[in-house]
């Protein structure tokens, strides 16, 4: 799906971040619910032919979403993203680090700073993320494997959902 909608990836190896700005063609209560919602997030997060499985999620602050990305050979790639800071529509603070099946966090990797605004301008909504890697290593790494074209394809699932809940 070929679309003019703003997408922005913004690496700093300095500050040790990546900056992404993506605009949807939707109004933010609905963005903010796909964002929020497992069965929802479970149908767009994964590039295809991955998929996202749920295996829980306490989507308040304190909380947090433990889940699998699932191959298609049925690998599996766990995360954990632990909720800092949630303003309803506007903001979700997290604390990203790659675990274990059990949600144990991986002592290998430097957790992840992750900040994501939502801003609605005349019917669409715009998501800035915002992730300060906890190492220049970690950093390179998402650069050098696909990191941008795999949230390209996650967000271009995105667009044909909230496509299909508009109407």
């Amino acid at each position: 799906m070929k679309n003019d909608l703003l997408f922005e990836f913004v690496v700093s190896k300095e500050d040790q971040t990546i900056v992404i700005k993506r605009e949807f063609d939707a109004d933010l209560a609905l963005v903010w619910e796909a964002w929020t919602t497992p069965s929802i997030l479970e149908q767009w997060v994964a590039p295809k032919p991955w998929r996202a499985e749920t295996i829980s999620m306490d989507f308040r602050e304190g909380g947090f979403w433990h889940y699998a990305m699932v191959g298609p050979n049925n690998e599996k790639h766990f995360s954990r993203y632990d909720y800092q800071l949630i303003e309803p529509l506007k903001q979700i603070k997290e604390l990203r680090a790659f675990s274990d099946e059990k949600g144990n966090v991986s002592a290998q990797f430097p957790r992840t700073n992750c900040i994501n605004l939502f801003v609605e301008n005349n019917g669409k909504t715009i998501v800035t993320v915002t992730a300060q890697y906890g190492s220049p290593e970690v950093l390179e790494y998402m650069v050098t494997h696909g990191f941008k074209e795999g949230v390209g394809a996650s967000f271009e699932n995105l667009d044909q959902l909230l496509q299909e809940k508009k109407r």
